[in-house]
């Protein structure tokens, strides 16, 4: 007959789930390499000519951003500023003349969108609310 210790056979009673808990841990981590991940994104409702109205510029004093495909790309009132920086400050002396203005941004549809983003951030910074980006019909 066979005798076995009492604790023995409690050790033995139970399951090593060890191996188990590895392989799921394995398939995790290749579940988790191999999956796409989904960019994040704005969702930005522009405006196309069938279904929407364009409004015309108003006759209201504005000041208006050029942003163009080729060096330089800012342009305030036809003026082209090669460095942002001298863009910068003409554009808060430009706001500083008619704080009332309205901002009116037109840029090039191959235009880089670097400098685009550099004038938002600009207008974000100088809280500028009453903008406008115009549009080609």
């Amino acid at each position: 007959m066979m005798g076995c210790d009492t604790n023995d056979s409690v050790a033995l009673s139970g399951l090593d789930l060890t191996p188990l808990i590895d392989i799921i841990f394995i398939v995790l981590v290749f579940l988790l390499l191999t999956a796409n991940t989904q960019l994040l994104s704005l969702p930005v409702d522009v405006p196309t000519e069938a279904d929407s109205s364009l409004n015309a510029l108003s006759q209201d004093k504005h000041v208006a951003i050029n942003i163009m495909t080729d060096q330089p790309h800012w342009a305030i009132d036809g003026v082209s500023y090669l460095k942002f920086d001298d863009f910068e400050v003409a554009f808060i002396s430009a706001l500083k003349a008619s704080p009332k203005a309205k901002v009116i941004v037109a840029a090039d549809k191959a235009a880089p969108v670097q400098p685009l983003m550099n004038v938002l951030a600009l207008m974000q910074r100088q809280q500028i609310s009453n903008t406008q980006i115009l549009m080609e019909p």
